[in-house]
């Protein structure tokens, strides 16, 4: 399916103001990060570009223009058009094309062998030429491995195209995006370019706290149609290994995960994702509580971890958004107190507001054991459960401290790969530490928290900024001002 392209357009000069005029399009703008040589200085940039999103068109296409050093395992990268398959499926699209365009060495022969086909676009000009040499082990008459794939420019980019069409269980959802949340991670991938193990070797959109509603589904999407408003769980498993048979995909070592290397985020106007991983929304439930969706499941699968109960004594340790949305996911299953902690006065009054009945300001002086003394004097006894959202040593320490004998601890806040805590302390207390890896299974119940009234987490979105303006969003979200920064993503509709 040939496809016009457009010369990329830099909105704030960089890439000039010559546009190719082509004809009915969508726009699209990707939010990319760039790392300076020597990692002296960061921008988050946004780039525009034109896209053609009819006919079920998948296309990725990016130009490198230059690369950081490599200690910093960033490359900075204008992305044109960007809507890129989920690795999820690229071993289906492999089976169709053979090859995915951008595996291929030879860019000329690849370019060569991909011809035009009759449909819509027909009347667009697009070069084409005899396959010759690059597919030398395929017999006469027998089409190319990149028969399918479309009007290849040559010039550094890499760009593919496959019909959904002739993908027959394809599975996939196009979506316009319309909210989607700043997540700390996000921040710390554009500030760092790495967390832990996952280290950013290749450009990445960003963003995985996200809604969007159904512009176009693939041919074996039954449960979804065009208009459906949905809620993205950013998690797709790639294989049926141990973990997904038991129901724990999210342990699975190959999974995908939107924004975290080498997998793309879908902060952006379009993005492709896997319907069974796309949830619909009720109509009492906006989009922007759909990305929050997101961060709520961190609440639900921490107090699953934790064994909250009706009666359950909390501590929660961070008023943070994952911090607020477990308390809020803690209250709703029956939890009868629930202390939560902070440095933040302002953080610890949302918190009170969102129905947390102690809040303790904490201050950086304090002892761990002070602390854990003056929790109990709150509650009258230690709590049965700690939920620790911060990752700080401390307040893991305070943490294991504070929990009764017998009761549990749950590290959701992500610190230093290493820590000094109090590990005897735990074990003669048989106080089990549990560890929280995002989530699984959680979109649902959050959905009927939210449609039922059960859980309310529209407080938590404190600043709104159109796409545009994601720079912005991300410094506000750096500051630590306010709780949740939403960026929206539809030109049209800019509501919640």
């Amino acid at each position: 399916m040939p496809v016009k392209h457009e010369s990329l357009v830099h909105p704030q000069g960089r890439g000039g103001n010559q546009r190719q005029n082509c004809g009915n399009v969508s726009q699209q703008v990707c939010l990319v990060f760039e790392q300076c040589a020597r990692g002296r200085s960061r921008l988050l940039e946004i780039y525009e570009s034109r896209d053609y999103l009819r006919k079920k068109v998948t296309v990725f296409q990016s130009l490198f223009l230059s690369a950081c050093e490599k200690r910093q395992s960033v490359k900075s990268v204008y992305i044109g058009h960007y809507v890129l398959p989920p690795a999820s499926v690229q071993d289906e699209v492999r089976n169709v094309v053979g090859r995915l365009i951008w595996e291929c060495e030879d860019e000329q022969s690849v370019a060569q062998g991909c011809h035009e086909t009759q449909d819509d676009f027909s009347e667009m000009e697009v070069s084409r030429s005899n396959f010759e040499s690059s597919n030398t082990d395929s017999s006469e008459g027998e089409a190319p491995v990149c028969d399918l794939l479309q009007g290849y420019p040559v010039t550094n980019m890499q760009t593919g195209y496959v019909s959904m069409d002739s993908l027959q269980k394809y599975s996939e959802v196009l979506l316009r995006m319309h909210s989607v949340g700043i997540c700390g991670s996000d921040v710390h991938y554009w500030q760092h370019g790495r967390i832990g193990d996952f280290v950013v070797r290749e450009p990445m959109v960003l963003g995985h706290e996200a809604a969007g509603q159904v512009v176009e589904v693939g041919s074996a999407v039954k449960h979804l149609k065009v208009g459906d408003r949905v809620a993205i769980e950013p998690g797709v498993p790639r294989e049926m290994d141990e973990f997904f048979k038991n129901g724990r995909y999210n342990l699975s070592p190959t999974i995908f995960f939107c924004a975290t290397p080498p997998d793309h985020g879908n902060l952006c106007r379009y993005y492709k994702h896997n319907a069974n991983f796309c949830y619909k929304l009720p109509d009492n439930v906006t989009f922007e509580e759909g990305a929050l969706i997101e961060p709520l499941s961190v609440g639900i699968h921490a107090c699953r971890r934790a064994g909250v109960a009706l009666g359950s004594t909390v501590l929660i340790c961070g008023a943070g958004p994952i911090g607020l949305v477990c308390l809020l996911v803690a209250k709703a299953m029956g939890a009868s107190k629930v202390v939560i902690t902070d440095l933040s006065p302002e953080r610890l009054t949302m918190a009170k507001d969102l129905g947390a009945d102690f809040q303790l300001t904490v201050k950086r002086a304090d002892g761990a054991q002070q602390l854990a003394k003056t929790v109990e004097d709150m509650l009258g006894a230690p709590p049965h459960i700690t939920i620790e959202c911060t990752g700080v040593e401390s307040s893991i320490q305070t943490a294991i401290y504070a929990t009764r004998s017998g009761g549990v601890v749950v590290l959701v806040g992500l610190g230093s790969e290493m820590a000094t805590v109090p590990l005897i302390h735990a074990a003669l207390k048989e106080v089990d530490i549990r560890g929280v890896l995002r989530y699984c299974n959680t979109w649902p119940m959050a959905i009927n928290m939210l449609a039922s009234g059960k859980v309310n987490v529209k407080p938590l979105v404190t600043h709104r900024f159109p796409l545009e303006q994601a720079v912005e969003a991300f410094d506000t979200t750096r500051q630590g001002v306010g709780i949740k920064v939403m960026l929206k993503c539809d030109q049209s509709d800019q509501n919640p």
